[in-house]
């Protein structure tokens, strides 16, 4: 089977992006040829189809004028349409699987696969598909406000990067997409939780079009270690949908062991500033990590703390904890607590510092726990978690839809 792979990132930028690269690796060891569609990137891997890829459009670091002109593209990109037209031509794929594909590519694309009647599955990494800025959190926290293609809400709340420019842009988007049906030509929503499934439905995709797969890894990738050091550990964005604030926060009531963070963002200098003014002693931020050495700090840690306040779909960090044998502190929100279900870790009510301090020192005390915790989710990962039963879904729906 020849399968046509969009995802506009051609290097491993985050989660969808481990998960892109890692099913084309299973597709390919099982026979099937991927054919990759992305945008050009100087960081992109190795391919034989640059040619075909769609020059890549930057909207955050232009002046206004510039911005201006690229926002046509963010709601309809007439070069990734006439690019993904020539590699349908040139290849002739059976089926196509997106991914990441709004703005830089935009639903343009689904136009040529539907006049080619191409069958078209889509996993859904985020909810951008019926929410604009493709969160469902705002300045204000969860938001919904959009239901019902209330799309001016979005512009009205300021939603998507806290500006009236591109709340608007997204706006019209919304508008212009929903007038054009445009996924509606998607045949297969495919929801890595079984809650974002259950949230396209709400907000109007067809139940028969939506199937909850979830998310597969390696675990022969990753090397258990069920001793570790006397730290704790964060990995991820510092922003404000992520919780961090509220696990840094919780650090005030812990008098023992250290939180290390890895990652960058837009909270890290408020983050740092709220550190040091309130004397939190055991908070080390190390930036982006990477590689060798961002797997040798979980896997020494002695557990990871997932604190998210957004609607998490179902993290690869938190598979990867797991392969590593680590108990998880998640909140209880969205497809967080879907992961939680193999007494693999604990939950706390997402955006409580109280109750996120008090799950913290019930670890800390018990290492016996900890150990347990990280042997029952090594355990979940290679039963429940793995490429063959990942594959046989997915070959499933293709098969399904091919028919």
């Amino acid at each position: 089977m020849k399968i046509l792979a969009v995802n506009k990132f051609y290097y491993i930028k985050g989660g969808s992006e481990t998960y892109y690269f890692g099913l084309k690796e299973v597709l390919e060891k099982n026979g099937h040829t991927v054919i990759p569609l992305s945008m050009k990137d100087v960081k992109n891997f190795k391919n034989s189809y640059e040619k075909y890829f769609i020059n890549n459009i930057e909207y955050m670091n232009t002046n206004f004028i510039t911005k201006i002109k690229n926002a046509y593209k963010i709601i309809f990109n007439f070069n990734a349409k006439k690019n993904i037209s020539m590699i349908i031509k040139d290849t002739n794929p059976d089926i196509a699987h997106l991914h990441i594909f709004q703005h830089q590519l935009s639903p343009s694309i689904l136009y040529p696969l539907k006049k080619r009647n191409i069958p078209i599955a889509y996993t859904v990494h985020d909810l951008k598909s019926v929410c604009l800025n493709y969160k469902m959190f705002n300045s204000k926290g969860i938001c919904e406000e959009c239901k019902g293609k209330r799309y001016y809400k979005c512009f009205v709340n300021n939603c998507v990067k806290d500006s009236k420019l591109f709340s608007l842009v997204n706006v019209i988007e919304g508008y212009v997409h929903e007038l054009l049906k445009s996924y509606d030509m998607i045949d297969m929503f495919i929801t890595p939780s079984n809650f974002y499934r259950e949230k396209l439905i709400e907000f109007g995709i067809p139940k028969e079009k939506v199937v909850h797969i979830p998310n597969f890894i390696n675990a022969s990738d990753f090397e258990p270690k069920y001793e570790f050091q006397d730290y704790f550990i964060y990995v991820g964005r510092l922003s404000e949908e992520k919780g961090i604030s509220t696990l840094i926060r919780a650090m005030r009531n812990i008098n023992k062991s250290k939180l290390i963070i890895v990652g960058t963002g837009p909270l890290e200098k408020e983050l740092k500033d709220y550190v040091q003014r309130n004397s939190v002693k055991n908070v080390e931020f190390t930036g982006f990590k990477s590689g060798l050495e961002l797997k040798e700090l979980i896997r020494n840690s002695k557990f990871m703390v997932i604190p998210s306040e957004w609607y998490e779909n179902g993290p690869m960090s938190m598979l990867e904890c797991m392969a590593y044998g680590k108990a998880i502190i998640g909140a209880d929100i969205a497809g967080i607590p879907e992961l939680l279900v193999y007494e693999n870790g604990v939950k706390f009510q997402s955006g409580n510092e109280v109750e996120l301090s008090k799950k913290i020192m019930e670890l800390l005390d018990d290492d016996s726990k900890c150990i347990l915790m990280g042997k029952n989710g090594r355990k979940a990962v290679e039963e429940n978690y793995n490429s063959n039963t990942h594959l046989i879904a997915i070959e499933k729906i293709y098969n399904k839809l091919l028919l």
